[in-house]
């Protein structure tokens, strides 16, 4: 199993309405996306001065299942969604 996490610091600027926006993509992977095991997003609550914004946590059945989700063109489209509102992204994938 493979538990892939996200997280997604957004511009200033950003607006509410792009936010929904993303979580509706969000929301609609799974239901496209065979390959996802699991899949749970939110908004963070502490907002401390470290905190993204938001947070993403899925898992897969091995690294072929991942990498299938990442090209696939409803993905796809959440990425382009994340680029236009977010200033950063980190990432970390690992077994188990």
């Amino acid at each position: 199993m493979i538990t892939h996490v996200v997280l997604f610091k957004f511009k200033p600027e950003t607006t509410e309405a792009e936010i929904q926006q993303l979580a509706e993509g969000l929301g609609g992977l799974p239901q496209s996306i065979e390959e996802i095991r699991e899949f749970r997003f939110g908004a963070d609550v502490v907002r401390s001065e470290r905190s993204y914004d938001l947070g993403l946590v899925s898992s897969f059945e091995d690294l072929d299942a991942l990498q299938r989700y990442q090209v696939h063109p409803e993905h796809q489209k959440v990425v382009a969604q994340v680029k236009a509102i977010a200033s950063g992204v980190v990432a970390v994938d690992f077994a188990g």
